[in-house]
């Protein structure tokens, strides 16, 4: 299996910074792995690497989508992948950095789900079809009727998530939250480094990166997604930093109490984020950057991994 370096962890936590540095000592190149950091326009409200920070290390599946395009899991899987093979295949080491649990997962390992049925596309079809015709939260409501666990972790607008639970329900004939936790193989022999830190600590960290967004220009990126008028199911939308400032543009909300939802939204996800990791990640080695550990000590450790 090809040898790759995985950074995970939840917003906030130093994962662009480290990734930099792992790259100029591992003679890396960096894969994205934010469900968000692939959409072109919006760069301050993802927090994406600039070039600055960049110094000149070579980053893929950062600004592939327009606002507009839906990007699921599967579509990151096929992108990475195609990465990692061609840096691989130019000598270099492949760092993955990101916090969309989901995305890193789906990279890592393939998924086997028992008893599928050769008619599952069809079946997939059909429901797609039915959700023009139901609407999302009637699609989930089904899902709740058959899996009310899965139910519970996915959001009812991820119709995409929603009508693959669906589907791997019906092929296996087992629940999706029951298929969801097992049979899976790993692609890659990974060092996944996780980043965490006191929550207290991240916490102020996260308060900090949303004011800081707010003086880089927010606004203006939160305002072109508004001014699109987008369904709220549309991807880009969906994702922490931009949906906040709405009801500031629509009159509902003053700026404060925006950026208080924000800051909110954000610590919440970070502690999902690390739930996450934990629960569905194999073999993570966590430091912690802010306190005891030393970027150094994560270099060293990557470079006995690598040889």
């Amino acid at each position: 299996m090809d040898k790759i370096i995985v950074i995970v962890g939840p917003t906030a936590v130093g994962k662009t910074a480290l990734s930099i540095e792992l790259a100029k000592a591992l003679n890396g190149e960096v894969v994205n792995g934010d469900s968000m950091q692939v959409y072109k326009q919006l760069d301050i409200g993802t927090a994406k690497v600039t070039a600055e920070e960049a110094q000149g290390i070579p980053h893929h599946v950062l600004d592939i989508c327009e606002v507009e395009e839906e990007f699921s899991a599967s579509d990151f899987k096929e992108k990475a992948s195609q990465a990692i093979k061609d840096i691989i295949a130019r000598g270099k080491v492949p760092i993955v950095v990101g916090g969309t649990g989901l995305y890193v997962e789906g990279l890592l390992y393939d998924f086997h789900y028992s008893g599928e049925q050769s008619n599952a596309p069809l079946y997939r079809q059909q429901k797609e079809q039915e959700l023009t015709e139901i609407g999302p939260e009637q699609m989930w409501q089904q899902l709740k009727a058959v899996d009310p666990k899965a139910a519970q972790t996915i959001h009812p607008n991820n119709t995409r998530r929603v009508i693959r639970a669906l589907e791997v329900t019906y092929a296996s004939g087992k629940p999706f939250s029951e298929n969801d936790a097992n049979q899976k193989t790993p692609v890659y022999d990974a060092y996944v480094i996780g980043l965490n830190t006191d929550r207290g600590v991240l916490y102020e960290r996260i308060n900090q990166r949303v004011d800081m967004m707010l003086d880089k220009g927010i606004l203006t990126e939160a305002r072109m997604l508004f001014d699109k008028n987008f369904d709220s199911s549309v991807q880009s939308v969906r994702g922490i930093g931009y949906k906040e400032w709405f009801p500031m543009f629509k009159g509902d909300k003053t700026q404060e109490e925006c950026i208080e939802t924000l800051k909110q939204n954000s610590r919440r996800y970070a502690k999902r984020q690390l739930t996450w990791f934990r629960n569905r990640i194999d073999g993570l080695v966590w430091y912690d950057l802010l306190a005891k550990d030393s970027i150094a000590a994560v270099i060293e450790d990557c470079q006995k991994f690598m040889k």
